[in-house]
């Protein structure tokens, strides 16, 4: 076998034919991957990975090893030389494995070039070296993958005819059919089994950096099938019955083994970040649906920037996750506005349905051109549809970050709209009434948003003072409790009622003022107003779970801008002007509240202290560090935002605004005498969890014109906070819903390229990577007849 194999090798070499069939095949690859514009052109791709050329790489590898492989059988019995060689004392499985290693080692040593261009997206990234090395191994074990398939055909082709050119064509036919012929006809017939019969869905999940054993095992059987009938058809001879037994009994162990994998699967993500391994929670969600999901996605375009191609082959891929653990999972990609004709309609109509466009810049030929994307999909189920968004925003971010923001986002996003489709409402939230919270159209838009996951229903204790164990029992009926910016004194009673919901496993989420301003009240008296401390009688409430609220407010200068009218009569103008007391709430922890948060607007924050006791304490929240207390009461003045303000005067470091505590909490009224007698009293609570946000505002959406808006939008910058995805994921934690939350924490880092970097170096890389791989071919060439001549000349 090894004389074969050499053998194979040095005429292929020994003839200029091989050469050019290499080069031509390194041309192309370095053409269309670093010169010619298009889909393949990675400089243009702008991404820290090799995926253009293990898309373009299987369709000319399509022509070449059908090149390589034509003349292995044909060859030998145009010349004669066939039955010479079957006269060897060698068996035939061996001088067809010979043949067959032998061209599948011609196609590494065309391969090996290119990984070069490993070497150069690696340098090319920004920063240097952020290429995801195991994807890239996973990718290139893929396209080996593949290569061995194709060249097993190739050899079989070769084998059934004495005409090279012949061989060429069938095998490039046979190679074209199994790589992507099943799948266009399994869009056709709706079959997903014929799209497994093919090799594109398993090369494209290989390519990835996935490997799947049901992957592999079909490939080694394609591989393994075709250099058996080789075997079987080597000779001039007509197949015997038995032979043909034999070829039909391979095939249907070869399938039987392969649908019987499915069930026994071992796969392992390669990539660095596991981006393409589903969470346990995403896999609960949809691993007992049973009737189809159907996922109407609409990022198709062809003028879409280059980061948004990204996040349509992340939602791609992401989406094939889910199909592949859940045949009921069934996805298309749409281009809404492929109709130009009612273009303006079906805008208006998309918008209406909450799917709001973005204009996107679009760079090309070194002119920019403005798009029109919807990243949103839409999911039906039983009659039910929810909506996706596609898309995170953060605030100040580039298309770069953002695209990476959301691609973070996508797996979040599908799961929490699955979850809403197939799991029925549960769990029972209680908002709190009585003592004086915002009004129901002030924090209308949460709760609505809640309603999406959970039964809502309104709560009084005004009951407490007649009816306080009725009214403890009834309360202890809900998972959750919110107190949203209550301005009324607690008495005693409703503290015990709440204190012992607390110690009966109640989760609860506190929004607290202990500072009294409003910024309205400022607009409507000349614009000041006094802010004082708020007696809200829950001191020694908070203080026995291990926090205090001071009564003092947290300016800083970094925080969110207020719209004030500057100048007089008709020469005023609206300007955005920083406002000391809107201070950001931001993070660095890696909680799923607040992992990948944006940042989060307060009003009038004031400051948390924690205490020492055995309760687990996590901020979610803080401030920057550029941050001042003011005491009250104090003087708030509109006047501030023209003043100049000295950053030296801002040094009482990071302020904590929002704590999770979570642990067995000790009751307020232990040792104490309580208000009314309670049955089932008890003193130290089952595990729970409360979170503290020393600001009600938090929560708090505008209304214009009695209309309720959203939450976390300022109308008059535009900007969008993340208040509401905040409260939405401590809810969420809070009633440990489906581990939802937990996805957040996932981290996925998409990788870019210095755009810098190679608009001042373009032409350097573009010579290198076509020019380098031929001068070593030519190298290789030279060395290989150099030796050559000089062996068989001595």
């Amino acid at each position: 076998m090894l004389a074969i194999l050499k053998k194979e090798i040095n005429s292929f070499f020994a003839s200029p034919i091989g050469y050019l069939v290499i080069g031509i095949f390194l041309l192309l690859n370095g053409l269309f991957l670093w010169v010619f514009k298009g889909d393949f052109n990675i400089l243009d791709y702008g991404f820290s990975d090799l995926s253009p050329f293990f898309l373009l790489a299987p369709w000319i590898l399509i022509f070449l090893i059908p090149a390589v492989t034509m003349r292995s059988f044909s060859d030998e019995k145009k010349q004669g030389t066939l039955e010479l060689l079957l006269t060897k004392p060698t068996s035939l499985t061996r001088i067809v494995l010979g043949k067959y290693f032998g061209a599948f080692i011609l196609i590494l040593i065309a391969l090996a070039p290119t990984l070069l261009y490993v070497y150069t997206i690696n340098q090319l990234g920004n920063p240097v070296g952020n290429l995801d090395i195991g994807s890239t191994l996973g990718s290139y074990l893929g396209l080996l993958f593949l290569a061995a398939a194709y060249t097993a055909i190739g050899i079989f082709t070769s084998t059934i005819t004495d005409n090279q050119i012949v061989a060429f064509i069938t095998s490039v036919f046979l190679c074209f059919l199994f790589y992507i012929g099943f799948e266009g006809i399994a869009d056709f017939a709706y079959s997903n089994f014929i799209d497994q019969l093919g090799m594109s869905s398993h090369y494209k999940s290989i390519s990835r950096g996935v490997l799947d054993t049901r992957d592999i095992l079909y490939f080694i059987s394609i591989t393994a099938f075709f250099i058996f009938i080789s075997i079987k058809g080597i000779k001039n001879e007509k197949l015997q019955k038995k032979s043909w037994i034999q070829i039909a009994s391979l095939f249907v162990v070869f399938f039987i083994l392969n649908s019987a994998v499915n069930g026994i699967h071992k796969r392992f993500d390669l990539t660095k970040d596991s981006r393409y391994t589903l969470s346990e929670a995403s896999l609960d969600i949809i691993k007992n649906v049973d009737t189809p999901i159907i996922i109407d996605v609409f990022l198709e375009s062809e003028n879409f920037p280059s980061e948004f191609r990204r996040l349509q082959t992340e939602t791609r891929q992401l989406l094939e996750e889910f199909e592949a653990e859940n045949s009921n999972i069934i996805f298309n990609f749409f281009n809404p506005l492929e109709d130009e004709a009612n273009r303006d309609i079906i805008i208006e109509q998309l918008t209406q349905r909450g799917l709001t466009p973005m204009q996107m810049s679009v760079q090309e030929n070194g002119a920019s051109t403005q798009a029109i994307i919807f990243p949103w999909a839409l999911a039906s189920y039983n009659n039910q549809t929810v909506t996706i968004p596609l898309i995170k925003n953060k605030i100040g971010t580039n298309q770069q970050e953002l695209v990476s923001n959301s691609v973070q986002h996508l797996e979040y996003a599908f799961a929490d709209g699955f979850s809403k489709l197939t799991n029925p409402k549960s769990k029972k939230i209680a908002i709190l009434k009585g003592n004086e919270q915002l009004e129901d159209k002030y924090i209308a838009d949460f709760v609505k948003k809640l309603g999406e996951y959970y039964l809502i229903a309104p709560f009084t204790l005004d009951s407490v003072a007649k009816k306080p164990q009725t009214t403890l029992n009834e309360l202890n009926e809900f998972d959750l409790i919110i107190s949203a910016k209550p301005t009324e004194a607690f008495t005693e009673s409703e503290k015990l009622v709440l204190d012992q919901y607390t110690m009966h496993g109640g989760k609860s989420l506190w929004l607290i003022d202990a500072v009294s301003i409003e910024k309205d009240s400022l607009y409507n008296t000349l614009g000041e107003n006094f802010a004082i401390k708020r007696n809200l009688n829950l001191t020694d409430f908070f203080f026995k779970y291990g926090i205090r609220i001071n009564p003092v407010m947290v300016s800083s200068i970094y925080s969110a801008p207020i719209t004030v009218a500057i100048g007089e009569g008709s020469q005023s103008q609206f300007q955005n002007l920083r406002w000391p007391y809107s201070p950001f709430g931001s993070s660095n922890s890696n909680h799923p509240i607040v992992n990948n948060l944006d940042l989060v607007k307060f009003d009038f924050a004031n400051q948390i202290d924690t205490l020492k006791n055995d309760i687990e304490k996590t901020i979610l929240l803080e401030t920057a560090p550029i941050t001042r207390l003011e005491g009250t009461p104090r003087k708030i003045s509109l006047d501030v935002v023209t003043q100049e303000q000295n950053p030296k005067e801002f040094n009482s470091g990071k302020q904590s605004l929002a704590i999770l505590l979570e642990g067995e909490f000790q009751s307020v009224y232990s040792n104490r005498i309580k208000p009314f007698k309670v049955l089932n009293s008890k003193e130290k609570s089952t595990a729970t969890k409360i979170v503290i946000i020393a600001d009600g505002d938090v929560i708090k959406n505008d209304v214009i014109k009695n209309l309720p808006q959203e939450l976390g939008f300022d109308r008059w910058t535009g900007k969008n906070y993340s208040n509401k995805e905040f409260l939405l994921n401590t809810v969420n934690y809070l009633l440990d819903d489906n581990g939802l939350i937990n996805i957040r924490s996932k981290e996925i880092a998409v990788a870019f390229l210095n755009r810098q970097r190679i608009s001042a170096e373009k032409t350097q890389w573009q010579l290198i990577n076509i020019a380098l791989p031929l001068i070593l071919l030519a190298i290789f060439g030279f060395s290989f007849n150099y030796y050559r001549k000089k062996k068989y000349s001595a």
